[in-house]
């Protein structure tokens, strides 16, 4: 049951985090300073002026990232994850958040979740642009909400946990690791 919650939670938060980002983005390329002008002024207030290569601007013009950013502004985390960093971001697919139980992602991002959606998102992001060569088997990585994720390497492959990196990208604040498998923190 607690597996179950936290699937919801995390998949909650990632998809907030990445539906927050994508709007964000979509918003600055397509008005420019003067424009900005125009947009309502909750959305104003909520994205801050994002870097065209920011982690939360690359989620936002991914079509593979929807839910995550979602998730992100779901949690009201855009500008955490747009912050100068450096940070290192594992961003799980749309496909990921799919593979997580029929309407977890939902009730995730429902206000009386937030809490849940936060921790699992917080789980995520860890301090410092991680370069794939730092990756050490077996090694852990302390994560934003203070739980450890282990690292696998295995060749040329590389994991979190259970979900394999499937893309890297080096970003103006850090680094974003696209995964297959939304990371869900571990119990007490």
């Amino acid at each position: 049951m607690k597996d179950l919650l936290r699937i919801l939670v995390m998949g909650g938060l990632v998809a907030g985090l990445v539906i927050a980002g994508c709007k964000k983005q979509e918003a600055a390329p397509a008005a420019p300073a003067p424009s900005a002008e125009t947009a309502p002024a909750k959305e104003a207030s909520n994205v801050p002026p994002l870097h065209e290569n920011n982690i939360v601007s690359i989620a936002l013009g991914s079509k593979d990232h929807t839910t995550l950013v979602a998730a992100l502004k779901a949690a009201d985390y855009v500008t955490s994850v747009a912050a100068s960093g450096p940070l290192t971001v594992f961003a799980p697919t749309n496909d990921a958040f799919a593979k997580l139980p029929e309407g977890t992602v939902e009730n995730l991002v429902k206000p009386e979740n937030v809490g849940t959606l936060r921790e699992i998102l917080k789980y995520h992001v860890t301090t410092s642009a991680i370069q794939p060569s730092w990756f050490k088997e077996g090694q852990t990585l302390s994560m934003a909400n203070g739980k450890k994720a282990t690292e696998h390497v295995n060749g040329e492959e590389l994991s979190l946990n259970d979900a394999k990196i499937i893309a890297r990208i080096p970003a103006e604040n850090g680094m974003l690791y696209v995964i297959d498998t939304v990371l869900l923190p571990p119990e007490e």
